[in-house]
């Protein structure tokens, strides 16, 4: 099979090519799923688990691509709850060869059915920007109707699905951006939009829960727009400045098969919409890694046609 691998830690995203690797081994529990569409974070070539297995073991050349839609294709022993032939959506492991590939060994259970009428393009966008989201706000920030929430980076891949699943919770929704963000914030629903590059980001006033997405100073300056009882949740970095008398917490997302089949019902309802930017073939997924390079909307890698 084709897959886009990397060798060299040091040459980041030069280091990138299209190689031909061997076909992937099913695993007890495992999956093998035919890729449809896959999607990636800019910044996984400095995540350890792109270069190390889970015993901290090199295991280059590896492929990255974590966000995956595609076809079930074999499964491993003792597999269950899914079958060959059918449509799934989710997450690859950290610490395995990732869905920037032809074909990839999954566990079943970080995977969910994908209904007939949703396309791979955009379940793809879907995995880490929506589970980030959901379990930013409530698993970890608990957020409830009628409170306020801050979302930075409001019109980003995990930002834009976290202000619809706000929304939709009944929570007022401040949206934090640059100035081109605005009117994609306001049209995915947010009641107020700070501009951090020309306002004060404290104009916010105080919140129940920070959803964080930036870190560093903004991640700092957030702590203190916490009231009494309320949460700053970052998917950066572990926050340094606590809230007064709230919460701090850092996560990392975890896969969920309940938590994507409601992402996906929600998508079929219309009441969910990722925002999905250019869809590149699998040859170019070296240029769409390439920093510096803000486009709106989640690119995706189309790999199999329907």
């Amino acid at each position: 099979m084709q897959a886009i691998t990397v060798r060299d830690r040091d040459a980041g995203v030069a280091g990138m090519s299209l190689t031909d690797m061997p076909y992937p081994h099913a695993a007890e529990n495992d999956v093998i799923v035919r890729v449809h569409a896959a999607g990636f974070t800019r910044g996984e070539l400095d995540w350890p688990a792109t270069w190390t297995d889970r015993a901290g073991r090199d295991r280059t050349p590896s492929v990255p691509g974590h966000e995956l839609s595609g076809v079930v294709a074999e499964l491993g022993y003792g597999t269950t709850g899914l079958s060959v032939g059918q449509r799934v959506f989710g997450l690859a492991d950290w610490t395995r060869n990732g869905s920037l590939a032809e074909y990839v060994a999954v566990e079943a259970r970080n995977l969910a059915p994908l209904p007939a009428d949703i396309d791979h393009t955009v379940a793809a966008a879907l995995p880490i920007s929506g589970l980030t989201a959901w379990q930013g706000l409530f698993d970890h920030g608990h957020l409830t109707t009628g409170q306020t929430v801050l979302i930075h980076g409001a019109a980003g891949g995990v930002g834009s699905i976290a202000v619809q699943l706000a929304r939709e919770a009944g929570a007022r929704v401040i949206g934090t951006g640059r100035a081109s963000d605005r009117d994609r914030a306001l049209a995915l629903g947010v009641d107020t939009f700070i501009d951090l590059q020309a306002e004060k980001l404290e104009h916010a006033g105080e919140v129940d829960v920070v959803l964080d997405v930036i870190g560093g100073d903004i991640l700092d300056r957030s702590a203190t727009l916490v009231r009494a009882g309320g949460t700053l949740v970052s998917i950066v970095m572990p926050p340094k400045v606590q809230p007064k008398d709230g919460r701090a917490v850092f996560f990392v997302v975890e896969p969920d098969r309940a938590r994507l089949a409601e992402l996906a019902t929600r998508l079929r309802d219309g009441r969910l919409q990722p925002l999905v930017g250019a869809v590149r073939p699998l040859a170019e997924a070296p240029t769409a890694f390439a920093p510096g390079t803000r486009t709106p909307g989640k690119t995706i890698i189309r790999i199999t046609q329907d």
